[in-house]
């Protein structure tokens, strides 16, 4: 079992991680990234490293003896300009700022290759715990009637067609119509959006109408990027007035899982996984 090395951001996703090698008794090293990582975090052995201190944190990783790594947590786009980094990161700067240009998800496989370059194993939140990710069909006790079963299908359209466009991973589609996307705000935010609309193309909570889709782009680093759904997406769901939320199976995380589960079976919220059509 190889030592991993968790470069955890915010959220819940790292501390699940965490909690799940602790279980298993998988050994871990947590890398909190500055101004992200939560206090959660602080009681596993690890280190602090700011964001551009890619040469501190690859130290820290090869002095503990990690042999894998898995990025993992929310982390905003920062302002390159205010950035400190250390001599590793300086030297890579100019081509970070280049290639994010490209979007996130190019600065992303481009982190990537840095670690795989310094040996380490790459690994996916979900290759780390293999129940994370929605399986096919409903999860929970709702599911979507024939009307819309045809919005999350459309839904599900939509959000591809932006990731191939490398805009955003999740879209909201209502009695055909195609209420919101996703773009730099983020999944709740955009579900704020929709609650703003006017309730007949929405629906209202405890009578739904319409549905989210989550789907990673087709160039999105997988082992780093996947979409998620966790507690929160329930509630903007449940907020907006929609029925439902679908994603593709295997390829959307699905965090605190038995509480998100429960909370979307107690607020009337179906959780539909559907195959990845063949390419």
């Amino acid at each position: 079992m190889l030592k991993l090395g968790l470069i955890a951001g915010g959220g819940g996703l790292p501390v699940e991680i965490a909690e799940h090698c602790q279980r298993s008794g998988r050994p871990l090293f947590v890398v909190r990234l500055k101004g992200f990582a939560g206090d959660a975090l602080a009681p596993y052995a690890g280190a602090e490293v700011g964001i551009a201190e890619l040469g501190k944190c690859i130290k820290v990783l090869k002095r503990a003896g990690c042999q894998a790594i898995c990025l993992a947590g929310n982390v905003a786009r920062p302002d390159f300009t205010s950035l400190v980094p250390d001599l590793r990161g300086l030297t890579l700067l100019p081509k970070v700022i280049a290639t994010a240009r490209k979007g996130d998800d190019a600065l992303l496989r481009l982190l990537v290759t840095e670690f795989e370059k310094e040996g380490f194993a790459v690994e996916g939140a979900h290759d780390v715990m293999d129940d994370l990710t929605l399986g096919a069909g409903p999860l929970g006790r709702h599911t979507p009637g024939e009307e819309t079963l045809g919005d999350a299908l459309k839904a599900l359209d939509v959000a591809r067609a932006i990731g191939r466009l490398d805009v955003g991973q999740a879209a909201v589609v209502s009695r055909g119509l195609v209420l919101a996307v996703e773009a730099q705000e983020g999944t709740d935010a955009m579900l704020s959006r929709v609650a703003e609309l006017p309730a007949h193309l929405r629906g209202k909570p405890g009578a739904g109408l319409g549905v989210l889709a989550k789907a990673p782009k087709p160039i999105q680093e997988t082992r780093v990027d996947l979409p998620t759904i966790g507690l929160a997406t329930i509630h903007g769901v449940a907020r907006a007035g929609l029925a439902g939320i679908v994603g593709e199976a295997g390829r959307l995380l699905v965090l605190d899982r038995e509480e998100t589960i429960a909370l979307a079976d107690e607020l009337g919220v179906f959780i539909l996984g559907v195959e990845r059509p063949a390419e």
